[in-house]
């Protein structure tokens, strides 16, 4: 059974949001405004033809997108996207209380995506399947190339088949992260567990006839012909094996610009879940720098690229779970301002230390609109404003995005007390 509907407005996640006498109907790749023919099931309809499209409909630019689920938004006019990714944060802070300025959305695409995940599988029987994931389903979408990818992992899919075929006798699930380094492509694996010494030789004959600088299983090195490399400001630094980075080279530039800019003049500043030092060994160049992250291995590759760097100071560096301990107010006291970069949870129990500190600065990072909007709110009680909020598109086709944020404290601790 059929149903017309119309799409009021795009959702959370790019699908298409439609109101029925049965309930809120969602239709992935619908546009707002436009009238669609679906297939309902429950409360998901499957789109089926564009009825009344809608004006700022254009052509999706890869062959894969409706299949594939790393995209959910291809076909909307670039103001009309920048506008729903600007809304999607405006959304959240105000569900939030938040009364903010929300800047427009910047556009920080650059080169494309310079680390992705392949997955790959054995069906019973058959032969192995490697490519992107389809959109809320296990099923594997093998792909062929990826627009929005880096073209520095124009070999990477054609790498990850090979090395999903070195491992197939295995039969297991394989997650085959990769990432684009200036010595070239560093793969981890996950999935494979231990290896015996026959699908150990079989991965090194795959990275070597791949050019693979170096390749990983479960973060434990198998072959190293390159180290893995990436300029961070003065510092030249050696990756981690599955070591996070911001998804663009142009991502990194404009947050760390911003960061930059926010510390103009601040002597002492605390890095909180630093990782490899994104900031933390830019910021070196100009104050004394603390690093806190729960990530040894990340924090390590941080300072060894920092005691390297000729013109920037050694970052200190602290083994820290800052989610069950939190920088509190004492420790706090000393520095000048504070960068933060939670995973996508957020940090609320650091913010809730930070509100109760007199910190008179805090850099917010965050890759989630909902929980930066909490984070926020949890700041504005206590008497900080946000100078900037602004979106950074890292993520293009995707609801997915980074946010940038600047707060000063306007209320001084003892009169904030009396407040509350």
């Amino acid at each position: 059974m059929t149903d017309i509907v119309t799409i009021e407005r795009l959702g959370q996640r790019g699908e298409g949001i439609a109101q029925t006498p049965q309930g809120r109907l969602y239709v992935p790749y619908a546009l707002a405004g436009e009238e669609v023919r679906v297939t309902r099931e429950g409360e998901r309809g499957l789109l089926l033809d564009v009825l009344r499209p809608s004006p700022d409909r254009i052509e999706a630019i890869c062959p894969y997108f409706t299949r594939c689920g790393g995209c959910a938004v291809q076909t909307l006019a670039p103001a009309a996207y920048a506008a729903w990714k600007r809304g999607l944060l405006v959304a959240a802070l105000s569900l939030a209380g938040v009364e903010a300025d929300v800047a427009p959305l910047l556009d920080a695409h650059g080169q494309g995506r310079r680390r992705a995940t392949f997955h790959a599988r054995v069906p019973d029987g058959g032969r192995t399947e490697v490519g992107f994931m389809q959109a809320r389903a296990h099923k594997i979408i093998e792909i062929d190339a990826c627009p929005v990818l880096d073209p520095r992992l124009g070999q990477a899919i054609a790498t990850a088949r090979a090395i999903a075929k070195a491992l197939a006798g295995l039969a297991k699930p394989l997650d085959i992260i990769v990432s684009a380094t200036d010595a070239g492509l560093d793969i981890d694996l996950r999935g494979p567990g231990k290896l015996g010494e026959a699908e150990r030789q079989s991965l090194v004959e795959a990275a070597l006839a791949h050019d693979v600088a170096r390749l990983s299983n479960h973060g434990i090195i198998v072959l190293e012909r390159r180290r893995p490399v990436l300029r961070m400001g003065d510092a030249l630094l050696e990756l981690p094996p599955g070591a996070f980075l911001q998804a663009t080279e142009a991502g990194e530039q404009a947050l760390a610009a911003r960061v930059l800019a926010a510390l103009q003049g601040d002597k002492r500043v605390a890095d909180l879940f630093a990782g490899v030092g994104t900031f933390a060994l830019r910021i070196a160049a100009h104050a004394d720098v603390e690093a806190f992250d729960s990530e040894r291995a990340a924090l390590e590759a941080l300072s060894k690229a920092s005691r390297g760097a000729a013109v920037s100071r050694p970052v200190e560096i602290q083994t820290r779970d800052l989610f069950h301990r939190p920088l509190l107010p004492a420790e706090l006291a000393d520095f000048d301002a504070v960068v933060l970069d939670p995973p996508r949870a957020g940090a609320e129990a650091q913010m809730h230390a930070l509100a109760a500190s007199s910190v008179p600065k805090i850099v917010s990072i965050a890759c989630d609109a909902q929980s930066f909007a909490r984070d926020a709110a949890i700041l504005m009680a206590a008497g900080y404003r946000p100078d900037i909020i602004e979106p950074i598109d890292q993520f293009r086709f995707s609801a997915h995005m980074e946010i940038f944020s600047l707060f000063r404290r306007t209320l001084p601790k003892k009169k904030r007390r009396l407040l509350g």
